[in-house]
């Protein structure tokens, strides 16, 4: 990704742009693969601080942790105040917020910006999630607008809020990125084993749904995918893939984060832990002999039922995009950032991985209501969940009922029904917490906080609150 952003920025008229690697020969390689590109090679910082001008501004693609504070150390020697840094891999949020600190003090800006798109998008125009001061933007939002990706007629860039603003909303980009791409696999699981239609022939079934109301970039490369043939085999490649999905850490991070925020991210969660179970073959092998259904799965009538699935499918992403917007909303009050949900929604339209048509209602419904608490209450989204929700019901109960994973599937629709449920059983919880722990509770009836003397005469007692 790191090449191929330089590329992009050396494409755009008036850009020349240094390259610089701690080995010289891929530094090499990039300069006398591209020489369109008009690289400026550089083999030390020295060098490569030599060959900016003045505000420098630096891209940084390297892994994230420690050799991320390796590079911005040795740009510290060679930079100067006014000098601008911009981490644009995938660091955690709370990483930028201590780097950016560290780094003002020497009078260096330090921006950490999300970049979304794959090798592909930093070529040809990602989606940007910037974060840094109100005057790194100044100097960066030109540059960055040059290179983003355009939907609707505008670039793909804004400037997310301050210190780790931008890898935060990055990290919350990917958990939605998780669950997504989790509803899609069980959507595909169900088709294939109810209607028994060939991966080539689900791939058609992907390929008509990316005409309405589920167009987006995943649903695309999944037909894509489906269609692959091994070309060592004569098989799909789909069943000669491993069945065990890898993770880089991003969904973890987000469903830590939601946790520490208080935010449910079910959805994402339950697809972040549906890649852990299935990166666990040992498991998975000595359980295959546990009880399950015993019937034989065949739908009668599949082009119902396959509409049905797409109608979970659109449900359950709503609720996946509404959690994640959630935890936006919960950061942002959380680290003082303010993060326009609209603008957020506006460029992931185009260039990231999980650019989808929907995007425009959710911008317009942040349009029509900046304050809206629940995403899935715009009106747009309640219509459409109006629609779906008995098909979504039918799935995972069918889903259940003969013994198919759905985990993503089915804790959207739990999610769903508890926001909407005039009252949880919390009550029972908040009791059994009150007799083991003197936790307290409150009552429906009138104000105060309450402790029950559990044992003997069951005494109610106002209390502090104090837990």
């Amino acid at each position: 990704m790191g090449s191929n952003l330089a590329r992009n920025l050396a494409s755009r008229e008036g850009n020349t742009v240094a390259v610089f690697n701690r080995s010289r020969s891929k530094t090499d390689e990039l300069v006398g693969a591209h020489p369109e590109a008009g690289f400026v090679p550089a083999f030390s910082y020295e060098e490569f601080a030599a060959s900016l001008t003045t505000p420098r501004t630096a891209i940084i693609m390297v892994k994230a942790g420690g050799p991320t504070d390796a590079v911005i150390e040795e740009l510290l020697r060679v930079f100067e105040p006014g000098d601008i840094i911009v981490d644009g891999g995938n660091a955690l949020f709370t990483d930028t917020i201590r780097r950016e600190k560290a780094v003002r003090e020497t009078g260096v800006n330090f921006v950490g910006m999300g970049v979304s798109g794959g090798e592909e998008g930093a070529l040809h125009g990602p989606s940007l999630m910037p974060g840094g001061s109100d005057e790194s933007w100044v100097t960066l939002g030109p540059i960055l607008k040059s290179i983003a990706a355009i939907a609707e007629g505008e670039p793909c860039v804004t400037h997310v809020g301050h210190d780790g603003a931008g890898h935060f909303v990055k990290m919350v980009h990917n958990g939605i990125e998780y669950a997504d791409m989790q509803l899609i696999a069980e959507a595909y699981d169900l088709i294939r084993r109810g209607t028994g239609k060939s991966p080539a022939e689900i791939a058609d079934v992907f390929a008509e749904w990316n005409r309405g109301e589920l167009e987006s970039y995943l649903i695309e490369i999944t037909a894509e995918v489906l269609r692959q043939t091994d070309a060592a085999t004569g098989r799909p490649l789909v069943d000669v893939i491993v069945d065990q999905a890898g993770a880089k850490g991003t969904g973890a991070w987000t469903v830590q984060t939601a946790l520490s925020l208080g935010v449910p991210v079910s959805g994402i969660a339950e697809a972040t832990f549906a890649r852990s179970l299935s990166s666990h073959p040992e498991q998975r092998e000595i359980s295959r002999g546990l009880p399950g259904p015993s019937e034989d799965f065949t739908v009668e009538d599949a082009d119902a039922f396959v509409e049905k699935i797409r109608l979970a499918l659109f449900a359950s992403k709503i609720v996946a995009y509404s959690q994640g917007f959630d935890e936006i909303r919960a950061g942002a009050a959380e680290y003082g950032w303010n993060i326009d949900l609209g603008a957020i929604a506006s460029i992931w339209r185009g260039g990231c991985i999980i650019r989808a048509q929907f995007l425009n209602r959710i911008t317009d419904a942040y349009a029509d209501s900046p304050d809206l608490p629940v995403l899935l209450t715009a009106p747009y989204f309640v219509e459409a969940l109006e629609r779906a929700q008995q098909a979504w019901r039918d799935v995972v109960a069918t889903a259940a009922r003969v013994g198919i994973p759905s985990p993503a599937f089915s804790s959207s629709l739990a999610y769903y029904d508890g926001l909407r449920a005039e009252r949880l059983p919390a009550a029972l919880i908040q009791g059994q917490r009150d007799f083991f722990g003197a936790h307290t509770y409150k009552r429906i009836d009138k104000p105060g906080t309450f402790h029950t003397l559990w044992s003997g005469d069951r005494t109610e007692v106002e209390a502090e609150d104090t837990h």
